[in-house]
């Protein structure tokens, strides 16, 4: 028996390295639409909310403006012409996945991508059946409101206390907090290690690899205390 069985992963900066260009197409739609620059610390502090939350955070004077709908454009347009070839998954992603996959759990994916998005990236790798349930922004609330995370339970039929949220922000860690589960955070995304640590994660790694080694020893641990 598995201590956890269900698996919920943010997508950018957790499963993909794709900070880079989020940073990068936020930066161009904002001189598109001759908006002030941030800089690339407060560019990254709003990955993983959705795109709107993510511009009234940085640019809460263009409430009810014209220029929100003007940035998101600019942004989307340019953010698909980067992913003309995809950002790459971080490395042992794909084994590990698979991995977890044939040890039984579920796997989720809770993101601010949109659906669209989201869909065009996962059959770019032929995922699209690979995730047993996947959440989107745009068609929930935005982290780090817990109703993807609830949504996600209902859908698997799990408790709380069988699931687990894997990311790399606050936002990630938030939500999994406000949906009372357990929390992993990844320390080579968007946010920086103390930032993370401030959440209070179970587990904060290095390496998405590392993830595997303690829930194998997690679930070892179980079914000792269990057999025993």
């Amino acid at each position: 028996m598995n201590r956890y069985e269900l698996l919920i992963f943010d997508w950018d900066g957790t499963l993909v390295d794709s900070i880079g260009r989020i940073v990068e197409s936020m930066q161009v739609a904002a001189r598109a639409c001759e908006l002030p620059q941030r800089d690339e610390a407060s560019l990254k502090d709003i990955i993983g909310l959705a795109l709107p939350e993510a511009i009234a955070t940085l640019y809460p004077q263009l409430a009810g403006s014209s220029v929100v709908e003007d940035f998101r454009r600019y942004y989307s347009e340019h953010y698909l012409a980067l992913e003309a070839q995809p950002s790459p998954l971080y490395p042992g992603v794909a084994e590990v996945l698979q991995a977890f996959r044939d040890r039984g759990y579920l796997l989720a994916v809770a993101t601010g991508k949109g659906r669209l998005g989201l869909n065009r990236v996962l059959a770019g790798r032929g995922w699209e059946a690979f995730f047993d349930v996947t959440r989107c922004a745009d068609e929930t609330a935005s982290k780090p409101d817990p109703q993807m995370i609830h949504e996600i339970l209902c859908h698997c039929g799990k408790r709380p206390e069988r699931a687990l949220m894997v990311g790399d922000s606050v936002f990630d860690l938030q939500m999994a907090r406000h949906a009372g589960i357990d929390s992993v955070a990844v320390t080579y995304g968007a946010q920086p290690v103390e930032v993370l640590r401030g959440c209070k994660p179970r587990l904060m790694i290095d390496r998405f690899a590392e993830l595997g080694a303690w829930l194998g020893a997690v679930d070892s641990f179980e079914v000792s205390a269990y057999v025993g």
